[in-house]
């Protein structure tokens, strides 16, 4: 016999995985609204009543004090972070992206979760979240900065969170 305090419809805790692209997240909230992302609230919003299965914060190491901070502050939160060096072409271009790595991290666990949280508003990430959503049958919520973000990216996600108000910061 059922316990009489457990619900009926009470459905089981969904498993996420969350791919967090800093440098995206960085550029456009500093460009928009001269602000931060306040990380604890996207952790909190995203995984509020889920199970984390993984959880990726991607980002470019320029090895100074203040970034290897920051570093720590989301391994703090729960983030594992995934680095690549800083590069320096020699016609003073810059080099710093992880499309490929968020991909095939989106690929290998998000397909066996049931929702996948991309923070980003790179619209490259458009066919990856429709073939999460219909070759996996994966949830995709994409938290951007609407301003800058793909309008593609928003169509191709399950649901689209701006990052605005209170996932914000000085």
């Amino acid at each position: 016999m059922p316990d009489i305090n457990e619900s009926a419809t009470a459905s089981p805790t969904k498993n996420v995985v969350l791919l967090i692209d800093v440098q995206n997240l960085y550029y456009t909230a500093r460009q928009t609204y001269g602000k931060h992302v306040n990380y604890n609230t996207l952790w909190a919003m995203a995984t509020q009543g889920r199970h984390v299965d993984k959880a990726f914060a991607y980002a470019i190491d320029r090895g100074d004090t203040r970034q290897r901070q920051f570093q720590n502050i989301l391994r703090g939160i729960g983030f594992e972070m995934r680095l690549k060096p800083f590069i320096q072409r020699a016609d003073g271009s810059a080099k710093g992206d992880w499309d490929v790595g968020i991909t095939l991290d989106a690929m290998r666990y998000g397909s066996s979760a049931d929702i996948v949280v991309l923070a980003s508003g790179d619209g490259d990430f458009a066919m990856l979240a429709d073939a999460l959503r219909e070759e996996h049958n994966v949830e995709v919520e994409v938290y951007g900065v609407a301003a800058l973000t793909a309008a593609a990216l928003m169509r191709s996600a399950t649901r689209f969170i701006p990052i605005e108000g209170k996932l914000l910061m000085r």
